[in-house]
């Protein structure tokens, strides 16, 4: 929900988590340089925040979500580790992600069916 409604530009009346987390880090003058996807065991993506501070680079362990949600309002670059996306992604060739977006661009909302987030 976090990642959407940043990408609809949605502005909450009050800071939401992410936000609130990306303010603190403002304010302690700490920047997050990157995410990284890193590993899936049992179905479950990890990932961590690389985040620079007073000269030091840390990382933290987080969900993938919160990580990709807070990469967001960061401005941050999202990776995913080789092997996971060897193993797991979909890489499409140039001509195919063309293809995608005209077919993705003729849908009609009502083609993607009717979900409800509860």
């Amino acid at each position: 929900m976090a990642i959407a409604m940043f990408l609809e530009g949605y502005k909450p009346p009050r800071p939401l988590t992410h936000d609130l987390i990306k303010i603190l880090l403002d304010a302690l003058e700490s920047k997050i340089i990157k995410v990284v996807i890193n590993d899936l065991k049992n179905e479950t993506y990890y990932a961590r925040i690389y985040i620079e501070t007073d000269g030091k680079l840390i990382s933290v362990d987080a969900r993938p979500s919160d990580s990709i949600a807070l990469a967001l309002r960061a401005n941050a670059t999202i990776f995913v580790e080789d092997d996971i996306m060897a193993k797991n992604g979909i890489i499409f060739k140039e001509d195919e992600t063309g293809k995608l977006k005209n077919k993705l661009r003729d849908t009609k909302p009502e083609e993607f069916g009717k979900y409800e987030i509860k």
